[in-house]
Parts: structure tokens; C-alpha cells; sequence
């Protein structure tokens, strides 16, 4: 057999390769992104971006009640845009196997909160498997389908940052043959949720859960290992290696499936220990669960609920509370790392539009996306970021509240992906109701964020091939925006000109930049563009070039820390000349 070292989300590719799958869909977010990634390597599956996860989802719901096994992938935060659908779809139940991927974030990696994917399961009552390396990301995966078919619901997988990014060896296998041939077949019944079809199905839900909670006690990725009667510990996922790690001698209940639990399972082996103890990142999901069961544990008394465990963490919580003797202090390291805070790359086209709107004193409603670094000092010029979509909307309820004079200080901003994935809706709502504020959709061209991902207004598929490019502009117009503006990003005077005549008018209007993230492969504007340098002789050292944040540029102080003088730093440096437009003693010049 053959063995690679896999991530969890290539495994997970892998997996869905190996089950059968005819169709995958998702929207890239941290850390799934690369799930979808992998799995347009297997060109014997249909998978494509989506332009948000609900339409994600209900592109695989389609597949499967067209009789092909699917799978959508999405981070935590977008099982809340795709959660309309999933909840109905646990009552019409599936065609094909149906896999929805959540992968949490815990420790907020890249995430704006740290929700637990593993409320969703219980919440549409269908059952999750939780995966503890790359080898059961594969393995689950093809169960989750088997799973999914035999009892006639769709099935979630959570995944979470460290099983996501994390390698290791994982044992390949030949796909699965003699599936069904999709095919359509009428059943209204079933598959149309009116109320009275609806009120049929939901009973069978309900004991769909029970019977999955029997399966559960026999179940082989749900097991017991018997160590130590001292400490029994139940666990699942990233934190079962954790708990291994750091209590090599505890009894162990590794739940595969998180819910519904094996309760059979569960109190065997709460009989077998003397101290029952609940490991889980964030909510107590599973020890509220237990304890609703009549048996005692102990979980969030001593184990954090905010923030990713580690065996460190374990360790210190169980010695803490005295369970175990505490380790002897090690020494401090001898030297603290450098911090690195996350900033916009060198050449970014936000960077100037940040800058211009601190220098305006604007009030900037935010969005999800690598603009969101526009809140990081020094550009300071974000001061709101709820979720996807959510700066138009916010921006439109912000000047209701507002006098007119303080309703022109208000800027939503919004990157083409965001735009098209929910921004849209918030801004035909704006142009409806007539909120005066404005809009800024920085059009990069690309899903920068999560990796440079194509979207509907790239022009570009999942697979590369050229496809039809959503018009931003006259789909600002379609929708009621009167003004629309286009802005080079680069050229201050002239985006400062348009910001100050958009922001001045009593009704919305939208500012689009043009310039593409300086990141998109294949594109030479920056290798071809001039670097700039620093003449130490026209230096004054005002350091007005470092008010845009740009990593190319570092600031050299003098031996006597009072002066000091700019330089730009010829690998980093893109020529995008911003800082060339700062300096009013010309001391940056292009060089070449």
C-alpha cells in the first residue's frame, strides 16, 4: 500500500476522492481552504468556488438528490451563512452521501470568534465525526459517506486549525467501485418541505438520532483504552493527542462520533475510572451532555474554555488542580522572539486608501479580508469588522442614527470577494432605503486572503479556465447606485479628489479601486515597475513615508536615538510609489 505524509485537509481530499465523490463545492476561508484546493487534483470530481458557503452547500444538496455523493467545505464562520439550508436538509435527508466539512478555529488564528462547529450537529440533529490525524481525515471521510447513506442524513466532519495544517503519514486506498449512477427520481415528498411534508419528516429525524446513538456504542471509531483506573479521560480530536501526550498513563474514551454520543459507551467506561474527566477545546459540549446523563466529570472547572489546548495547557490545568504533581519550573527562554504583527504586503493597493481615509478622520465600517490589517496602526482607519458582508449593512444603519453632518464621516469598505459573497444584498439595501453613506469596494481581482483564490469577478475558475467576469461597476448601477466611481489606489491626489466629492453627497454612492493584488501569479505590472530608494542626503527624517505601514520601508536610527533616516529595502520594495507621493522633500526617487 502506498503511504503519504498528508495534511488533514489533503486527507480529507483524499478521502473524498477515495468515496466516490462527483461534486465538491466551498468558499476558501482559514483553515479549509485547502481542502477544495486538493481535491480539484482529482479531475474524476466537479469542484468549483462558490461565491459564498450557502450556495456551496446547496450546490452539493443538488448533487445528492441527483444521486452523486458531494461534500462542501467551509471554516466555522461560514456554517453560519450555510445553516439555513443544512437545517432543512436534516429533514429531507440525502440521494448520494452528503459531507459538510466545518473546520474550527480555535485560538482565532484567522477568524473573527472562536464558535463551536460541534453545537451546529446537535442544533440540526445529524451527526459529526471529529478526526485526530491526517490518517482518520481520509478514513472518516469515506465513512462519513457510508454513514450519511445508511441512514439517510447529511453528515458533518469538524476539522479545526491544527488537524487542518497539521502532516502526517496516511495509508492510500483504491476508490470505491459499483455506486450508484446518478439518476433523478421524483420524490416530492421527501425532498419538498411544506408544512404538512415537513411535520412527516420530523419524527423520523428524531429517531434517526437515537438510532445513531446505539451505532455509536458499537462503533469502532468510538473506543475505550483502559490504562490507569486513577484518571479517565474522554476526549476527541486534535485533543486525544494532546491528552496522550501529556497523561501517557490515563485511561482513555476517544469519541470519533461527537454527536449524537455513545451514552452506553460512555457510562462503561465512567464505571471503569476513579475521577471521570471531559478534555475539549471551547464549550463544553460533550461534559454538559454527560453530566445531563447523571455522571459526574469535571471539565471547564479546570480545563480553559477559551483558547486552543495544548499538552503544555493539559498538563498545567491537571497540576493545577492537583490531580497530578506539578513539573519543576523550566527556565525561561534566553531570548523572546521578535514580534511579528500581520500587516498588508508590500505593494498592496489598500494600503492608500487606508491612508486617505485616517487623513479624512472618516468613520470605517470593515469587512473580512486582508484589508481588515487597515484597523493596524500605523493606518489606524478601521473601526468596525462584524462578518462577511456586514460593512455596507452596518454603514447603512450607522447614518440612520446619525445628523447629516456626521452621516458623511461613514465609509464602508469591502473587497470584490466579500462584495459578491454577501455584500451585494447589503448594498441593493442601501440604495433602496437611500442611506447616505459610501461604499469602497477595493477590487483586487482575487480572494487574497485565504490564498489568492479565483471568484465570479476574477474571470478565472477553480481549475483555471477562463470563465464569464461579474461587471462590479454596472452591477453597482443595477442595483440603485446613481454614483459610481473608479479610482487608481495608487494615484493619491486623484483618489483623494474622489473620496472627498463621494463622501459630500446626501445619498450612497460606491468608490471601486482597480488595482489587482501585487500576490496574483503571472502578473509582471511589479516586476516591471521602478524600485525606489532613499537619498540620505535629502532625509530629513520626518518620517512622513512611515504613515503607510509599508514593510519595504525600515527606519534607520542614528547613534544617538533622536535622528535617524528612512531606507527601502530593494527585495521587498514592488514600486508602487506611495511613499514617493509622501515625501515632500523628494528623497525617494525611483532607481531604476
Amino acid at each position: 500500500m502506498m503511504k503519504e505524509i498528508l495534511s488533514g485537509n489533503e486527507a480529507i481530499a483524499r478521502g473524498a476522492f477515495e468515496a466516490g465523490v462527483k461534486v465538491a463545492s466551498a468558499y476558501p476561508g482559514t483553515p479549509s481552504t485547502e481542502i477544495l484546493e486538493n481535491i480539484t487534483n482529482y479531475r474524476s470530481i466537479d469542484s468549483s468556488w462558490a461565491p459564498n458557503e450557502k450556495v456551496a452547500l446547496e450546490v452539493v444538496i443538488g448533487a445528492s438528490f441527483g444521486g452523486a455523493r458531494a461534500i462542501a467545505c467551509m471554516k466555522h464562520v461560514g456554517v453560519n451563512v450555510a445553516a439555513d439550508p443544512l437545517f432543512t436538509l436534516s429533514y429531507t435527508g440525502v440521494g448520494g452521501g452528503l459531507v459538510l466539512i466545518a473546520a474550527d478555529d480555535p485560538e482565532m488564528h484567522s477568524s473573527q470568534n472562536e464558535q463551536d462547529s460541534r453545537n451546529y450537529a446537535k442544533f440540526a440533529k445529524i451527526p459529526m465525526l471529529e478526526p485526530a490525524d491526517s490518517q482518520e481525515c481520509k478514513d472518516f471521510t469515506r465513512l462519513a459517506f457510508e454513514l450519511s447513506e445508511t441512514f439517510d442524513t447529511p453528515v458533518m466532519i469538524r476539522s479545526c486549525t491544527r488537524i487542518s495544517h497539521g502532516k502526517s503519514i496516511v495509508t492510500l486506498d483504491e476508490p470505491v467501485t459499483g455506486l450508484p449512477e446518478p439518476k433523478l427520481v421524483k420524490n416530492p415528498p421527501k425532498l419538498v418541505m411544506l408544512p404538512g411534508n415537513a411535520r412527516i419528516r420530523h419524527p423520523l429525524v428524531e429517531k434517526r438520532i437515537v438510532d445513531l446513538a446505539a451505532y455509536g456504542d458499537s462503533w469502532a471509531i468510538n473506543r475505550s483504552e483502559l490504562r490507569s483506573a486513577d484518571i479517565g479521560i474522554i476526549c476527541t480530536g486534535v485533543t486525544y493527542q494532546y491528552v496522550r501526550e501529556a497523561l501517557p498513563d490515563a485511561s482513555t474514551l476517544k469519541l470519533g462520533m461527537v454527536y449524537p454520543l455513545p451514552k452506553q459507551k460512555i457510562r462503561d467506561f465512567a464505571a471503569t475510572v476513579q475521577q471521570l474527566f471531559v478534555v475539549e477545546e471551547l464549550d463544553p459540549f460533550i461534559e454538559e451532555q454527560v453530566r445531563a446523563m447523571g455522571i459526574a466529570a469535571t471539565g471547564k472547572e479546570i480545563i480553559p474554555i477559551c483558547g486552543e489546548l495544548s499538552p503544555e495547557r493539559i498538563r498545567a490545568a491537571f497540576a493545577g488542580a492537583g490531580i497530578i504533581p506539578q513539573l519543576p519550573a523550566t527556565a525561561a527562554a534566553a531570548e523572546k522572539l521578535i514580534p511579528r504583527p500581520p500587516n498588508m504586503c508590500p505593494g498592496c493597493p489598500h494600503r492608500g486608501i487606508f491612508y486617505l481615509l485616517n487623513k479624512a478622520n472618516a468613520y470605517v465600517t470593515g469587512d473580512i479580508g486582508c484589508y481588515t490589517l487597515g484597523f493596524m496602526p500605523p493606518l489606524n482607519a478601521m473601526d468596525t469588522c462584524v462578518c462577511m458582508g456586514a460593512s455596507i449593512s452596518n454603514a447603512s444603519g450607522i447614518v440612520r442614527a446619525l445628523p447629516p453632518a456626521e452621516q458623511r464621516r461613514v465609509v464602508a469598505v469591502i473587497g470584490d470577494s466579500t462584495f459578491l459573497h454577501t455584500g451585494v444584498n447589503s448594498l441593493m439595501e442601501m440604495a433602496y432605503n437611500k442611506a447616505p453613506a459610501t461604499v469602497i469596494i477595493l477590487d483586487n481581482r482575487i480572494t487574497a486572503m485565504t490564498g489568492r483564490q479565483e471568484n465570479p469577478a476574477s474571470g478565472f475558475t477553480l481549475a483555471g479556465v477562463e470563465a464569464p467576469q461579474v461587471n462590479i461597476p454596472q452591477l453597482c448601477h443595477a442595483l440603485g447606485i446613481r454614483h459610481v466611481r473608479i479610482v487608481d489606489p495608487y494615484d493619491l491626489d486623484a483618489a483623494t479628489a474622489v473620496l472627498a466629492e463621494e463622501m459630500a453627497r446626501p445619498e450612497p454612492s460606491v468608490i471601486i479601486t482597480n488595482r489587482p493584488c501585487c500576490l496574483i501569479k503571472g502578473d509582471e505590472r511589479f516586476a516591471k515597475a521602478a524600485l525606489l530608494a532613499v537619498d540620505e542626503n535629502d532625509c530629513t527624517g520626518c518620517k512622513a513615508c512611515l504613515r503607510i505601514g509599508c514593510p519595504a520601508i525600515e527606519w534607520l536610527p542614528e547613534p544617538d536615538g533622536k535622528k535617524g533616516k528612512a531606507s527601502i529595502d530593494p527585495l521587498l520594495c514592488t514600486g508602487c510609489k506611495l511613499c514617493l507621493q509622501l515625501c515632500k522633500f523628494n528623497a525617494i526617487r525611483q532607481v531604476q
